[in-house]
């Protein structure tokens, strides 16, 4: 955050040297005065004693400036100094005494408090990749020992044909669970990194959305699940086509996921300027404390992982509506179902 600059301490201290300079001046002639009159215009003495002075004064000058630069500019430099070789090692627990209020800060005082809260994001980002690490390990961890067991009992001779082909789909199901995590850890990555640039052109909203329903409607008839659409004609939309799809296939893949009866239903509406996209489902619903948390990364409602998943999903929704400029918002209640509603600008 950009402050503004406090003449206070620099009027301060230039009022100081301007002084100790005056003062100094001062003494020099008057002494110049004592000694020319002391001397009757002796000017080998007058010369000699003002050279004397002069020296004297000069010393007394470096010595005030060394006892200045060393309290005022060497001692929280050094401070500084000590605290970003301690980040530059890995220790993020670094932390900066300040020892001047907040409306006698210096520009010292300004790097400190900079550092500390850096320090701090740093540390918070530390933890988040450290938790990453151990969510992404333990998201592997499941499907791959699935597949090893059930590899190695493939390997049984005695085992019926009916056996071998379900081993067989668990071992599929288990790799396509894989293959997916780290799809969304690429994905994810390469949106937080900037590495996907988005590419904004006219999109037919009305279109991509009925294309996304028809990709679901054997999976939705195959829950025997009721669909109701209602699209507005032809709504337009400037934005990325590979970033919305995104969205809407996460969004209507859970809304599938977590609905075992019931209904789907599928909204797009024009309303001054805007898209407005809703998704509802009447599944099992999430409560409100998870609904404060779902679009975190790796966090699951269903904490017992009874459903496909791997927390990603709506991290990645979240993440490509903020790039374009959009809002999502979700709306559930425990045994009743849930909706989500897209924002999007430049509707045409």
């Amino acid at each position: 955050m950009m402050r503004k600059k406090k003449w206070g301490s620099t009027l301060a201290g230039a009022a100081i040297l301007f002084g100790t300079v005056a003062i100094f001046v001062s003494i020099g002639i008057g002494v110049y005065v004592a000694v020319e009159s002391a001397c009757n215009g002796n000017k080998g003495i007058i010369a000699g004693v003002m050279l004397s002075v002069i020296l004297v004064l000069a010393a007394i000058c470096t010595l005030i400036d060394y006892l200045r630069r060393r309290y005022m500019i060497d001692k929280p430099v050094q401070k500084i100094l000590e605290a970003t070789d301690k980040i530059a090692a890995g220790d993020f627990s670094v932390r900066l005494d300040i020892k001047h209020s907040i409306n006698r800060y210096d520009e010292y005082d300004y790097i400190m408090e900079n550092l500390n809260k850096m320090v701090t994001e740093l540390s918070r980002t530390e933890v988040l990749h450290t938790d990453f690490v151990s969510n992404v390990s333990h998201e592997i961890k499941t499907p791959l020992a699935v597949i090893q067991n059930y590899a190695a009992s493939l390997r049984k001779k005695n085992l019926d044909e009916t056996t071998r082909i379900q081993y067989a789909e668990t071992l599929v199901n288990a790799t396509k669970r894989l293959t997916g995590l780290i799809k969304n850890i690429l994905k994810l990555n390469k949106l937080e990194n900037q590495e996907i640039k988005p590419e904004y052109g006219k999109i037919n909203l009305t279109e991509m959305l009925a294309q996304t329903v028809l990709g679901f409607e054997e999976l939705i008839e195959g829950k025997g699940l009721e669909l109701d659409c209602d699209f507005d004609e032809d709504v337009n939309v400037v934005s990325t086509a590979s970033y919305l799809e995104i969205v809407w296939n996460n969004l209507l893949s859970n809304a599938v996921k977590f609905t075992e009866n019931g209904k789907i239903s599928v909204s797009l509406k024009k309303e001054n300027g805007q898209a407005i996209v809703r998704m509802s489902d009447t599944g099992c619903g999430i409560s409100a404390e998870t609904g404060k948390h779902i679009f975190e990364k790796f966090y699951q409602g269903d904490t017992s992982h009874s459903q496909e998943g791997n927390g990603l999903g709506l991290a990645l929704v979240k993440k490509v509506i903020d790039i374009i400029g959009g809002t999502i918002a979700v709306n559930s209640e425990l045994g009743k179902g849930t909706t989500f509603t897209v924002i999007l600008k430049n509707a045409l």
